[in-house]
Parts: structure tokens; sequence; C-alpha cells
């Protein structure tokens, strides 16, 4: 129930994921005092929604913590609006504005920090916060209830220095730190300038000062806080304070033998080309299970990172990813990006094979998305882009990608998700980038024989959703045994549907599956629940306050 009755601010988020938590909205919570006047944060709560969940059912939520409609004191409605839950937001602001048009409704976050005056979504509400929301919204609030009324309706947002800002980590309940995971950052912002993302719009990375950092991190910790996801763009920017971070978690490592829900996951975003050996030689220390670091190389191609103005040492990168694999622990996730101005899909092919040489543990293969505001709108015209006008705004075809190209590659890229970066098939993966093509030619590249996977098995099954584990153990049998030999497909297929824990019966292994004891079923459900853990992190990110944009694979 609502421990505040008829609050006088209420701010919302529409999450992509029960599991994610706003950070940037955690942030709004803990600097209304500060920033607007003693007791408004007593006046305010938080409401987390999911995308999923139907717009009728949140307004109804939604207006039973308003309350009756008071017969004179304002009330307030925030909205953390971001590409990927813009679309329901506006459902619930129509359906909410209509039932209380009394009520002031604010919006702000990256989606609506650029391009404000041609959004339907901003033409709905009262007011928009463009930019850094932490101090203005408390201002505006403040303006709102007490006066004088603020005579805009599109704010800039105020960036204050960071240690003008309260810490947001208190304002996670004990149910978020059981249930959920929990985004911080040590900095803000980028000295990178790569034009399909918002940090391109920043003029340098901000810390905050690392002692209150850690500080907050303890206190987490100490609640029993042990999955930290850290929404830093650029966290081995500043090798000093990676350090520092680093070695308060080292300090904090359960023993070998402690339970599951002791056990810390860690996840961090780190600049390919740059491990310094002071880096290295913390990031040596962690055992298996506890690191995960993404790792965005998008493209090898260096006419296509000059276009976007990426600085990338590509053979630096290769190196470290090399060494990472080679003496550390940590799960590495690497983003790829199809549909950049200039790249075609043979050049992506070449840059994907190099990436699976190099043997990273997930390929992320995203599609180019054109965020509101990113400088990789200046290529449009140059480069022949072409965007879908809804969200999330993806590519449908530049100079060189044709739109049957681009969809083709959505097709290949859920495949990958679901036999690749899902962990249940890691012996049989290698037979399929390797089997020789439906013309007998040898097969040469890794990308394009997946690419002839993934058009066979859309024309066999014509989705790329709804389809079960048994189904694609029966799809990769029968497209493998028409190259490589039966017995050999099969007794792999075997070996990886038993090593998951499924338990159901494939045609293709139908009378060989073996009795399975519980203690085998329970190793396989623990892998693919660490895998799970994995794919959780990486996930829709819920990121910290605007203009906290992510790349453009989001």
């Amino acid at each position: 129930m609502n421990p505040i009755a008829c609050p006088r601010i209420v701010l919302v988020m529409l999450n992509a994921r029960y599991i994610h938590a706003s950070l940037g909205l955690r942030y709004l919570l803990a600097n209304l005092d500060r920033h607007g006047g003693a007791g408004l944060r007593a006046q305010a709560v938080l409401r987390e929604y999911t995308i999923s969940r139907p717009a009728p059912e949140v307004v109804a939520d939604l207006l039973a913590t308003l309350g009756p409609t008071p017969d004179t004191a304002t009330q307030i409605v925030g909205f953390g609006v971001y590409i990927w839950n813009v679309t329901q937001t506006t459902e619930v602001i129509r359906l909410l504005k209509a039932a209380r048009p009394d009520v002031k409704l604010v919006l702000g976050g990256p989606e609506v920090s650029h391009e404000t005056e041609q959004q339907a979504i901003t033409r709905l509400v009262d007011h928009v916060i463009t930019g850094w929301g932490d101090v203005s919204f408390a201002k505006l609030c403040r303006a709102l209830l007490h006066g004088p009324q603020p005579l805009m309706k599109i704010i800039p947002g105020e960036q204050p220095p960071l240690a003008e800002l309260d810490l947001p980590y208190a304002e996670y309940s004990d149910a978020d730190l059981a249930h959920r995971l929990l985004y911080v950052e040590a900095s803000r912002g980028c000295p990178f300038k790569c034009e399909f993302c918002l940090s391109a719009l920043d003029k340098t990375a901000w810390a905050f000062e690392l002692d209150r950092v850690l500080a907050a991190l303890d206190g987490l910790y100490q609640r029993g806080a042990r999955t930290f996801k850290f929404v830093d763009r650029t966290f081995n920017l500043k090798i000093e304070h990676s350090v520092r971070i680093l070695q308060f978690f080292l300090e904090r490592l359960p023993p070998p033998n402690a339970a599951a829900s002791a056990q810390l996951f860690l996840h961090f975003e780190v600049i390919p080309d740059h491990l310094p050996e002071r880096l290295r030689a913390m990031l040596a220390q962690f055992p298996p299970g506890v690191l995960q670091l993404e790792v965005g190389v998008q493209s090898f191609n260096v006419a296509v990172q000059q276009t976007i103005s990426r600085r990338q040492d590509n053979d630096a990168t290769e190196a470290n990813l090399r060494w990472l694999l080679a003496h550390t622990h940590a799960h590495l996730h690497v983003d790829l990006i199809f549909g950049l101005p200039g790249e075609t899909l043979q050049s992506f092919a070449d840059g994907f094979d190099r990436l699976l040489a190099i043997g990273p543990h997930e390929i992320q293969l995203g599609m180019l998305k054109r965020l509101r505001g990113a400088p990789i709108a200046r290529h449009s015209t140059s480069h022949g882009m072409v965007y879908a006008s809804d969200p999330p705004y993806t590519v449908q075809h530049t100079a060189v990608v044709d739109a049957a190209t681009l969809q083709r590659f959505g097709r290949l890229a859920r495949y990958w998700e679901l036999l690749a970066n899902s962990g249940r098939f890691a012996q049989t993966l290698p037979l399929l980038l390797h089997a020789p093509l439906a013309d007998g030619t040898p097969a040469d590249s890794p990308f394009w024989c997946f690419m002839a996977f993934s058009d066979w098995l859309w024309q066999r099954q014509g989705s790329t959703y709804r389809l079960t584990p048994e189904a694609l153990v029966d799809a990769l049998f029968d497209y493998l045994s028409a190259s490589l030999s039966p017995t050999l497909v099969r007794q792999t297929l075997l070996a990886d549907y038993v090593a998951s824990g499924a338990r159901a019966n494939p045609k293709a292994l139908h009378g060989l599956l073996p009795r399975r004891d519980a203690s085998a079923l329970k190793a396989g459900r623990t892998l693919a629940t660490r895998q799970d853990r994995h794919r959780v992190l990486m996930s829709h990110p819920s990121p910290s306050s605007p203009p906290r944009g992510r790349s453009g694979t989001d």
C-alpha cells in the first residue's frame, strides 16, 4: 500500500523488465530536499512498472496512488522517458491526463531531451526538462507547489558540480536489494565522440568524489547487495578510480564455499583499447563468475570508425581481448553494430569473423538506431541513411545496404541470440560455423556459414520467435546432417542438450537421452542460471539521470 496518503509528487518509470530499477528517478528523489526545499522528499513516492503491463492497469494504480482529486493541492507526476519506453509511456500519459486533467505532468529523460517540439508525448504534458534533471526537477516541483508558477514549458536542465548532488543509493529498498539489479555509477559523461551515442554530446567525463561513492557502495553491501551494474560509459578511463573500485570489491569477495546468495556479481563497460598493467593486475585477481565486462567494439572497419568520429586502435583492442580471455575469469560481452554509415554486409562479416576468432563469451549483434539528438543524423543525406519513424528508430536502409539485407541481418541477430549467446549449443556451434555451404563449397567465413543457416531456418520456420530449445535441436540436426555425418551431429547435439539441463525429448534425440539423476539436472540448471544472469545484465538498461543516453544499439 502507498505509505503516503495523497502524495504531492509521484515519480513513474516503465522499466523494460521488473528486475530493472530506475537509477535516474532515485536521483530525483534523493535531491528533492536539497534542491527543492525541506520536506519535499517526504511528499514524494516512486512507482515502477514494466512496459509489458497494460496502460489502463498502470493508470488505475497511479490514480489509486494519487488518491481523490484534491480541492486545491497541486499534485505532480513525473515520467522518465527513454527510447524503449516512450510508446507505452505516451499511452499512460494520455489516459492519465484524461482522468485527472488537474495533475501536473512532467517529463524528463534522453528521449525527450532533443527534438522536443516534434514529439506527441511532449504535447500531452505540462513541462519537459531536457538534459540533467537532478536539480531542475526539484526546483520545478517547488515552483509548482509553492510558486511562483513557472513560465516555460520546456526547461533546460541545470548541470551542477557532482559534489552538489546527493547520491541516490539509500532510495533502493530492501525489496530492490533482494530482487532487482542495482545500477550504480562512479562517473558521468564520456570524452569520446562516437556519433551513434548521445554521450558524444558530452564535453568530457565527470567523476564523483570516490570516497563518497565507495562509502555508498559499502552501505549497499552492508544491507545485502551483491549485484552491481555500473552504468559509467568509460569505467577504465580513469585508472586510479578503476583500481580503487576493483580493490573495494576484492576485499569483499566471499569465501569459495559461500552460498550462491553471497556471491558478488559486477558489471563494467570498458574501453577496448585501454588496458594498462595496473588494471590488468586487478582484473586477474577475480575468481570465475564475478566479473562481466561489456566491450563496445562496434566495428573493425577503419573508414567507418573515421566517419562516425570513433577513435579505436583495432590491434590494441584485439590484443586486450585476447589477454582478458587468457589471463582473467571475466565474462566478455562484446558489441557490434550493423548499419553504420558506409558499413557493407561484407565488411561487417569480416569484422564479425575477426571478433569471433578472438573468442569472447558473447557477441551482441545490434542494428543501428538513431537516438534523438545523436550526431549520427548528420550522415543521413551523404550516406543515404533512412530510419524508422517510430521508436526505436532502427535503420531501414543505407546507401550501401538495402532494406532486404537489413531485415535478413535482423533475423540472423535473433537466431544468434538463441543459438550462440544462450550458451545452449556450445559444442554444436563450431560445427555450424564451419559447415560446408549448400553448393558444397568449403566454408571459410563463420559469418556466412551462420547466415546460410539463418536463411534456411527462416524458410523453414517463418519466425524468429517461439522457437523452443527442442525445435532448435531438430532444426540443427536436419540442417547439419545434409553436409556432415548424422552420427557426429546427433552426438554433439546430445552432449549440448544434456549439459543445458533441458528435460524434454527432441525428435532428433529420441531414445538417446540418458536417465538423469537430480544432481545432473541441478548442474545443468546452474549453468543455465549463470548464463541467464549474464543475459539479464545486458538487457535494456535503466540509466541514470538524463542525459544518460545509451549507444545506438539500445
